[in-house]
């Protein structure tokens, strides 16, 4: 993947699959200290201690329709390659936190991407019921967007996935994140 909102659509993609109903993602960026940190925690499923300890294998996966995982080894193998750290928090019943860490002015870093279209499609693809919080921090300043608050100020007859609401969502943390980056 070339872009780390990839990667973000395909771990999130993880935590749908595993069940979960509310899924968190923060990022931070801090240019003084170099870093990028991401952080996705879910109320999914999670995993046992034995599934937690072959994760990071791409033979192992809890689809039926492949034999191969490759997300988690392939974010595993990018934050060590930048200097970063992996580490992923589970247990059945709890959900699933991952941590990903990396130094910002790598030069295997991949752009962030666009991560208005990761939320998205995330938003135009999960189920029903799913909410997604999404936390964007740039040296100490922050952006919050909640799906639980853009429903609440529509009503429950307008649909998150209508064509017209998921523009307004994209220019929304578009700009909000676009305005804390140049402050």
């Amino acid at each position: 993947m070339n872009e780390i909102s990839l990667y973000i659509l395909d771990l999130v993609q993880n935590s749908i699959t595993a069940g979960a109903k509310h899924i968190r993602i923060s990022i931070t960026v801090d240019t003084t200290a170099d870093s990028l940190t991401i952080v996705i925690e879910d109320d999914g499923c999670g995993m046992s201690k034995e599934l937690l300890s072959r994760v990071t294998s791409p033979f192992t996966t809890t689809r039926k329709t492949r034999k191969v995982g490759l997300g988690i080894p392939m974010i595993m193998q990018l934050c060590e390659m930048c200097e970063g750290r992996f580490h992923i928090d589970s247990a059945p019943g709890k959900g699933t936190v991952l941590t990903l860490a990396f130094k910002a002015s790598h030069v295997d870093l991949p752009p962030m991407g666009s991560l208005p279209e990761t939320m998205l499609s995330l938003i135009n693809g999960a189920p029903e019921g799913i909410e997604f919080n999404l936390t964007y921090g740039y040296n100490g300043e922050s952006f919050d967007f909640d799906t639980m608050e853009i429903r609440q100020m529509l009503g429950e007859d307008v649909p998150l996935n209508t064509p017209e609401v998921l523009s307004w969502i994209r220019d929304y943390i578009k700009e909000n994140i676009e305005q804390i980056e140049h402050q």
